[in-house]
């Protein structure tokens, strides 16, 4: 089968690239492992959350898929605190930009679903599938699946993951580094009904987070040393509760443990983001520390670029893989995620060190940053893509 584009990849980013190429009217194939599992409203939130801005809501709705998921569960905040010391939080308020909310903590699988149920009849989907050989030339791509099944494209999106197999098939190789820390994500249950803030605490072994969820119901993230945090993953629901009430600040409340689970931290980027036809989107092109939970709005933001350049080409009946066309995508989104790298690690390593000078500055800087009106307004907008 021939197409315009494959999209090797129906996680969130990928779905989104393959329904947005859709809708502009090209010919498109998805290939994806696994469809998601349909929406139970009984059924409890899952672990794995992000946190959504406004530019990358903005682009779902546009998509169509957001105003799915408004039918399912999602949980907006209008207020976001950072803070060390409790005497000097950094206070950002949706208000403070113009905005009703500032984000949204959604379920993964959920905004995956959303995306799902708008691609219905737009485009072929092989689900499930997987991609087993890999063949370019000059005017074409083609990919083998599993099933045997050969699909050709002018352009081969890879969008399935950190470990992506299509990336590793185009000799597109990687840097990076495993962090020394590890992060446990733990879905409690909390005394306040759904809040509107979420908030994170920095401390010399690792920031510790608050993501609201609705209902009475929160994710907590905690930061440390990956051998406290295989630890801590291996306790009791009721072992662990009284480690978090210790760790986490008096604000949290007394919470009732319902799940953990944990994962490393690690760093990766693609050393180039296109190889001939194979371009890399998302978690295949990059994975960041999660510090500020931006990780699948880099991902969108990828989608995005690259679905606007590929819809102006398509439209003008100009090769999809123009080495002009994917170096341009290259070079804006490597320059984007770089800063955004570039920022967590500063946030990482700034805050890692125990040095009483390095104290000190950091609590002036953010006693400085509480105070600065513009300052603030600037990194919201930033954060929440609107700048």
């Amino acid at each position: 089968m021939k197409y315009d584009v494959i999209v090797v990849g129906g996680g969130m980013v990928g779905a989104a690239t393959a329904l947005a190429l859709a809708d502009a009217g090209m010919q498109v194939a998805l290939v994806e492992q696994r469809q998601p599992m349909p929406y139970d409203n009984a059924s409890e939130p899952d672990l794995r959350v992000s946190s959504i801005n406004l530019a990358s809501e903005t682009w779902l709705r546009q998509l169509g898929a957001w105003q799915h998921l408004q039918q399912m569960r999602l949980c907006p905040y209008q207020r976001l605190h950072a803070f060390e010391l409790a005497s000097h939080v950094v206070a950002f308020n949706a208000k403070e930009i113009n905005h009703s909310h500032l984000g949204h903590i959604v379920e993964n699988r959920l905004l995956q679903l959303a995306l799902w149920q708008q691609l219905d009849g737009k485009l072929s989907l092989y689900c499930p599938a997987y991609v087993t050989a890999l063949q370019q030339s000059a005017e074409q791509a083609s990919v083998t699946l599993n099933t045997g099944e050969i699909l050709e494209a002018k352009l081969l999106v890879a969008a399935d993951g950190a470990k992506s197999q299509l990336r590793q098939f185009a000799g597109i190789g990687t840097h990076g580094w495993q962090y020394r820390q590890a992060c446990l994500i733990a879905r409690v249950r909390t005394p306040y009904p759904q809040q509107d803030i979420t908030w994170q605490q920095f401390t010399e072994q690792g920031p510790r987070a608050f993501l609201p969820l609705p209902d009475h119901q929160a994710s907590l993230v905690w930061y440390d040393n990956a051998a406290k945090v295989k630890q801590l993953a291996a306790l009791t629901p009721a072992q662990l509760q009284p480690l978090l009430l210790e760790a986490f600040p008096a604000q949290l409340g007394q919470v009732e443990v319902l799940e953990t689970g944990w994962f490393p931290l690690a760093k990766m980027q693609v050393n180039q983001y296109y190889q001939n036809r194979v371009v890399v989107v998302g978690d295949a092109a990059h994975t960041i520390n999660p510090l500020a939970g931006q990780g699948v709005n880099l991902g969108f933001a990828d989608a995005k670029l690259l679905t606007d350049l590929l819809t102006t080409a398509f439209n003008q009946q100009q090769d999809l893989a123009a080495e002009s066309l994917l170096a341009n995508y290259q070079r804006k989104r490597r320059l984007a995620n770089n800063i955004m790298m570039a920022a967590m690690d500063t946030f990482y390593v700034g805050f890692s060190q125990q040095m009483p000078l390095l104290r000190k500055l950091r609590h002036l800087g953010m006693a400085v940053a509480s105070k600065s009106g513009k300052l603030k307004s600037f990194v919201a907008k930033y954060a929440v893509g609107l700048s």
